[in-house]
Order: structure tokens, then sequence, then C-alpha cells
């Protein structure tokens, strides 16, 4: 499942670069498909779903940091951990019930965003 950050972040900054995939964004800031991954033009995602990655998308969260769903992998691929949770001073990176996946589906997606790892 992916990582979602709760009400609770103090908008410290720590887990935005810890990000492999840059799903972390600031509150308010807009997110594209392509930053930080391979993906360029129109794509099909994981989901199915087609998307054009230099697209930008609208913010999830205006006041707190936040991650891109179909972004996050929750480090597979790079890391034993979440990163955003292993330096998160307040604990609120944390799994988001509403995006469940599974090992192999995390896996997935970070082989579609870096076919070149």
């Amino acid at each position: 499942m992916a990582i979602i950050i709760t009400d609770e972040c103090i908008n410290c900054g720590a887990c935005e670069p810890e990000c492999p995939n840059t799903a972390i964004y600031e509150g308010a800031d807009d997110w594209r498909y392509a930053d930080g991954t391979s993906l360029s033009g129109k794509v099909v995602l994981p989901n199915g779903k087609e998307v054009d990655a230099e697209e930008t998308q609208e913010p999830i969260s205006d006041e707190v940091y936040y991650i891109a769903p179909d972004k996050c992998t929750e480090c597979m691929g790079f890391h034993e951990e979440p990163q955003c949770a292993a330096v998160c001073p307040v604990d609120c990176c944390v799994p988001d019930d509403d995006h469940v996946e599974t090992e192999e589906e995390l896996l997935g997606k970070q082989r579609f965003m870096h076919p070149e790892d």
C-alpha cells in the first residue's frame, strides 16, 4: 500500500528528498508523473489509467506535504523500509488504507517508473 502523510505533518520537509520516486511534494505544489522517474509523454499506468507524464496534476493537499499514491512504492526496490517514515520526526508517514497494494504490485510500479534500474 502507498504511504500517506497525515495532518500531523509539521512541514519540516525531511521526507521529500528521501523519496526515490519523487512522490512527495510540498503542500499546494503541483506534481507530475515524470518528476524523478523515466516516464515521459503519454503512458498507461500499471492500474490501466492513461496519462501524460509531463502534465501537471493538482495538489493532493494545500496545507501539508503529501505523497502522490500512483508514484509511491513504499521504497520497494530501493530500500528495506519507507524512507519518509524512517526520517519523519513526528511519525506522520503511515500506510494509506485507501491505496492497498501487494509487494508484487509495488515492485511492478517501481520497475515501470524506473526500467533502467
